[in-house]
């Protein structure tokens, strides 16, 4: 486990000291703070820097700190249909447990099976009674991004042929079946003859 040295002041670093280690407390917050940048899928993101209001509770319990909360925010992007820019906004809940770093013990030598190492990739740890949120605001944030965005739940996307928003043609908006050119001398053959 390696740890490094938290910064206080940093936006999505939370001191938990006023929770003391009393299992049972809790308290709660509300705070904005800017993206800290990379929330995005293929098709929409999270602009950089742009707010996101987030509202948390902090509960001490045995191994460490659970935090538990939602993050709120507005994601822009791109229409997977027909491209027009698309907008709106988001709510995604979160929940982790911080543990103690004494409880690193548990796991730390190596000398556990394989499922005790895994879990341990996986923790996350408190530094000097401070918690970093960004990973887990991360994680949150993106699996609640839209995977293929919309601009309306009937968007008709645009012709395969020649890419025109087929919400803006005419109805009968179509193209002739295109012909392969080794068949062309057949057609000019049935014009100049016509259909008898």
């Amino acid at each position: 486990m390696t740890l490094t040295r938290l910064d206080p002041r940093a936006q999505l670093v939370v001191d938990t000291r006023p929770l003391g280690r009393q299992p049972g407390s809790m308290r709660t917050f509300n705070r904005t703070v800017a993206n800290p940048g990379s929330l995005a899928t293929g098709m929409v993101g999270v602009p950089e820097g742009a707010s996101i209001e987030l509202d948390y509770r902090l509960e001490a319990v045995m191994e460490g700190v659970l935090i538990t909360g939602t993050a709120r925010s507005r994601f822009e992007g791109e229409c997977s249909r027909c491209l027009d820019p698309v907008s709106d906004s988001l709510e995604a809940e979160f929940q982790e447990l911080y543990r103690y770093p004494e409880e690193a013990g548990d796991f730390g030598d190596g000398a556990g099976t394989g499922t005790e190492t895994g879990e341990e990739d996986e923790d996350y740890y408190l530094e000097d009674d401070l918690l970093d949120l960004e990973q887990v605001i991360r994680d949150a944030v993106v699996l609640t991004l839209p995977l293929t965005p919309l601009c309306r739940d009937d968007c008709p996307g645009l012709c395969v042929e020649c890419g025109a928003k087929l919400a803006e043609v005419e109805s009968d908006h179509g193209h002739e079946d295109p012909i392969d050119p080794r068949w062309e001398a057949l057609r000019t053959l049935g014009e100049e003859f016509g259909e008898r």
